[in-house]
């Protein structure tokens, strides 16, 4: 039997299928590409955006046209089933609580989950999923739920798992993982269990996916220290004005968020610093765009990564009066485009000379592999490395949105 999993959107999602695609594997089930006729194309969709609903439709035309049965997941499809099942060619729907049942209505047997068969060189490993709070622009948790954490035991026993198999980098990631561990019997939380696995396992380094600033504590800070920690904080602020972070329904301050960031650049050395922007949400006029433009060139982020607001049924922010035309929208975003392309640059020439360690991916040209560094920069190895393996770079150059460097160890 021929299987193709299409996914969409977010790193859960992304860890989601590629539990999925292990275990089918496992099961002597054969992973192909849409063009290879399989036998069932399975669509993990999204919906974070008005142009991810509309990516979720056009893929699940798409393997309909293959003539493969079409089961689709995700949270496109849990908040809008009825214009899923319109769409021609659709044979299941599975809600995102009973993802995993996705295998038993393949198999017709309900084998255990499998952890250890990734595609990606750095796995992600969901243990945690949902989210408590609701943003007034965003509608994952209408489709995810409320906050589930999986126990500190078993999270534990999917690390050592993934680093038993070879692999050297895992990233913890849940739909709001700094809320980890505080749904359980037992309450824990994202530092009890970071320090489990630096413990249980000999995993070669950790990585967190994104963090709310407000999760960011003194004893996090301390274990951003630890040489098996990534270096490297993604943390969403959205926007740089009060008012704006106010109709948002974010649970901070601006004062709040640069003074936290400045304390974990301050303390951890070197660190990648990344973060969310919205542009064009409905209480952002001139002054407030300019306000997250100026916060952003005054903090030391690494990178940017810039959304224009998409309107979400079901959200408070969908029934705001006042938009931002478009041709602004997108004179907004070009700038802070620009405004990212500097502080890239500006953090990649500051890496060079340095001693990264860099976690190969794939091939980039002949005699060339591209991989992930600690701190989340993409750089060119020569001479070539064995993908998945751990090299000490010397980062020589900065080329087109990447470094340049040579093995050293």
């Amino acid at each position: 039997m021929k299987v193709t999993l299409l996914t969409l959107g977010c790193r859960v999602n992304q860890s989601e299928s590629s539990v999925l695609e292990g275990t089918l594997k496992e099961n002597g089930i054969s992973i192909v590409n849409l063009s290879e006729k399989p036998d069932f194309c399975i669509i993990n969709t999204c919906t974070v955006t008005a142009k991810s609903d509309y990516n979720s439709r056009q893929l699940i035309r798409r393997a309909a046209r293959s003539g493969a049965k079409v089961i689709v997941t995700g949270c496109y499809s849990e908040l809008k089933p009825t214009e899923v099942r319109m769409i021609p060619g659709v044979s299941n729907l599975i809600e995102n609580k009973r993802k995993y049942e996705i295998v038993k209505l393949i198999t017709s047997e309900e084998p255990p989950l499998f952890f250890g068969n990734f595609r990606r060189s750095r796995p992600y490993l969901k243990v945690q999923d949902g989210c408590n709070f609701r943003c007034s622009y965003c509608s994952v948790p209408l489709a995810r739920g409320r906050s589930r954490s999986i126990s500190v035991e078993e999270a534990v026993r999917r690390a050592q798992f993934i680093s038993e198999r070879g692999y050297n980098e895992i990233v913890l990631t849940g739909v709001h993982l700094g809320t980890y561990g505080f749904d359980l019997d037992q309450k824990s939380n994202i530092t009890d269990l970071i320090k489990k696995i630096l413990t249980k396992t000999g995993i070669f380094r950790i990585r967190l996916s994104s963090l709310e600033i407000n999760e960011v504590n003194d004893e996090l800070i301390e274990l951003l220290q630890e040489d098996r920690i990534c270096k490297h904080l993604h943390l969403p602020l959205q926007s740089g004005s009060d008012k704006v972070l106010n109709a948002m329904k974010r649970r901070y301050t601006v004062e709040h968020f640069s003074r936290k960031l400045e304390a974990v650049w301050n303390k951890v050395k070197n660190i990648s610093l990344g973060t969310d922007v919205i542009v064009g949400f409905p209480e952002e006029r001139e002054e407030e765009f300019f306000e997250t433009y100026n916060l952003l060139s005054d903090l030391p982020f690494s990178y940017l990564h810039i959304f224009p607001f998409s309107v979400r049924p079901g959200t408070e922010a969908a029934h705001m009066n006042v938009r931002t035309h478009q041709d602004v929208v997108k004179k907004r975003i070009e700038k802070l485009r620009a405004l990212n392309a500097i502080k890239k640059e500006r953090y990649m020439k500051a890496q060079i000379g340095r001693k990264l360690d860099v976690i190969i991916e794939e091939k980039f040209f002949a005699g060339t592999v591209c991989g992930t560094s600690g701190n989340y920069v993409k750089v060119a190895v020569s001479p070539e490395q064995v993908r998945g393996s751990v090299v000490f770079v010397r980062p020589t150059r900065v080329a087109v949105e990447m470094l340049e460097g040579v093995a050293i160890c």
